[in-house]
């Protein structure tokens, strides 16, 4: 028997039969390895940053442009746009753009996928000050007015607390909460 064939039948005596509780699932030996997400490394990138910059200065020309709004609401609007924007993608989106890593990261969000996991990269440190800065610049162009204060405060908030390291992998109240369930038959 030659060398290929001996391998050939090795491998068939190796696989893993059907079992009750994972129906016709079969595991493999490739999810013995560790696979670290590559999708995010150019966040590392300080010329990524800028990007945010600009996002943000764009969006408050826009909203500058647009008949009967405000400075304050202005301001308001480009906060809210800045921190809705910066929520769905870094902590409500789940999993990777392109699947090269058969499901490996489908929990995790961009957030928790980034250095991975590591907390106070100065990836993260950027990305959790750049919200801080927005929130303090609109609260000073509209004049500390209480509503909109508020507003901002509410908007910052809801992005500021899912960056903290006690929110890792952490759904509040089942929000964005991945079940893999296997049928029993």
């Amino acid at each position: 028997m030659s060398t290929a064939h001996a391998a050939l039948s090795a491998s068939r005596t190796l696989r893993a039969e059907p079992t009750k509780e994972h129906g016709n699932r079969r595991r493999s030996s490739s999810l013995v390895q560790v696979i670290e997400p590559s999708t995010f490394d150019e966040l590392q990138d300080q010329g990524a940053w800028s990007i945010h910059i600009v996002m943000i200065l764009l969006a408050k020309i826009f909203y500058n442009t647009l008949p009967g709004v405000s400075q304050e609401l202005g301001w308001t609007l480009t906060n809210l746009s800045y921190m809705a924007a910066s929520y769905l993608m870094f902590h409500y989106v789940r999993g990777v753009p392109f699947d090269f890593n058969s499901g490996a990261f489908d929990q995790l969000n961009m957030w928790e996928q980034m250095d991975n996991g590591v907390q106070y990269t100065p990836a993260k440190k950027f990305l959790t000050a750049v919200p801080i800065v927005l929130f303090l610049l609109s609260t000073h162009y509209t004049h500390y007015d209480f509503t909109m204060f508020i507003v901002n405060l509410w908007a910052l908030l809801m992005v500021l607390i899912p960056k903290l390291p006690f929110a890792h992998r952490l759904r509040i109240f089942g929000v964005n909460k991945f079940d893999l369930k296997v049928a029993d038959e």
